[in-house]
């Protein structure tokens, strides 16, 4: 992948100088979904499929970009005399946005750069295609501007920061955390609350991961994203005239039941129930996987779906039929929606025999139901970001 990247960068601008290679994985979260803004616990891992990067730097201030995966739309130029964010800047805000919060955070960005990128994440999928392409930009960054005082953690959240200040998507730090500290074989058990984290071998012996891609498009600063995050604020504030608490992972599920009552909605109770359970839910499960207890695990994934679907309300008919389906067929261990929602995709652990009649009794039921198909990914968990070779 790397060679042939290569050779299409210097067909686009021309051979010489020093061109150099960089890798971010995509992220899925195997559960703990919409806690990682309310202080809660994650638990997601890095892939082997992510975008890369190929980037060489420019005598002048003008940024070139271009991408494998939107081909049609061409070089892309901008300049770092102009790094406002700007709806037909398309993508480029994305690694733009990072550029800026380098400036930001006082590692200036003086030169220009002639870059390209290809994903092999599906588009829109809630695979985390945007916080790749932003942690892939900051190692480039770090990695040719020779800021080495920078760490993954920092890459992580300057993505972040990026993402809210800059594209203003008020995500949470999971999904740039993921991909910038990915380690293979293991998930990463992050306390949001203060960046705390142990890694997790995820030992899987005869069943794989299986993510199935709705190809329903949603875009998370036009999804209702930040109208659940909102909730969830307002009702934090709510407890915290009864409770001494910094956010809604503090609580067990007997602390919050005690309280709720001083949250004063009913819809927002349901939201605030789910960020409580969800985080409680994922302590479980890791405490399972390192009992080696996969089935307990996969039953804490299902409970994790039905909260979303029903407390959270952010399942669409998409993801519901993706998951009732996998439910109905032998041999998978849990399946639930996993990222944002509204659309994108589902994490199920299926057992190795049983993967093929997944993917076609699920692929058929929705295709049917849904009017048009889903994407199967049997994938691997690979290590973070990095400098490639």
């Amino acid at each position: 992948m790397k060679e042939k990247l290569m050779e299409q960068f210097q067909k686009l601008y021309g051979a010489g100088g020093d061109i150099r290679a960089y890798f971010a994985p995509g992220r899925v979260n195997l559960i703990g979904e919409h806690t990682d803004y309310n202080g809660g616990h994650v638990f997601p891992c890095a892939l082997t499929i992510g975008t890369y990067l190929i980037a060489r730097k420019r005598e002048d201030r003008k940024l070139n970009f271009y991408s494998e995966n939107f081909a049609k739309l061409g070089v892309k130029e901008s300049s770092l005399d102009d790094l406002t964010c700007k709806a037909e800047d398309a993508w480029t805000n994305y690694p733009k946005g990072v550029i800026w919060a380098f400036n930001e955070k006082g590692h200036p960005v003086e030169s220009g750069f002639d870059m390209l990128l290809y994903g092999n994440i599906p588009n829109g999928s809630g695979l985390s295609s945007s916080a790749s392409v932003e942690v892939v930009t900051g190692v480039m960054l770090k990695d040719m501007l020779g800021y080495e005082d920078l760490t993954m953690v920092d890459l992580a959240l300057y993505g972040q920061y990026s993402e809210n200040n800059y594209n203003g998507v008020n995500c949470g730090i999971m999904d740039q955390f993921a991909i910038a500290m990915g380690k293979a074989e293991h998930a990463i058990f992050l306390d949001t609350s203060d960046l705390s984290y142990e890694y997790a071998p995820v030992k899987l012996e005869d069943a794989r991961i299986v993510i199935a891609c709705s190809n329903k498009k949603r875009g998370l600063g036009d999804s209702k994203y930040n109208e659940r995050r909102s909730e969830c604020e307002t009702a934090l504030a709510e407890l915290q005239k009864v409770k001494d608490i910094k956010n809604l992972g503090e609580l067990t599920e007997a602390e919050f039941e005690e309280i709720k009552d001083a949250i004063g909605s009913e819809v927002r109770r349901r939201r605030a129930k789910h960020a409580v359970y969800e985080n409680q839910r994922t302590i479980h499960a890791v405490e399972a996987l390192k009992q080696n207890d996969i089935e307990r695990f996969g039953k804490l994934m299902n409970e994790s779906h039905i909260s979303l679907r029903d407390d959270y309300e952010v399942t669409g008919i998409e993801l519901d039929t993706l998951v009732e389906e996998a439910w109905k067929c032998d041999g998978v261990i849990g399946s639930r929606m996993t990222g944002a929602g509204f659309g994108g995709c589902t994490v199920s652990l299926v057992k190795t025999d049983c993967i093929d009649s997944f993917i076609e009794k699920v692929g058929a039921a929705y295709k049917e139901k849904i009017g048009y198909s889903a994407d199967f990914y049997v994938v691997d968990i690979g290590s973070g970001a990095h400098v490639m070779d």
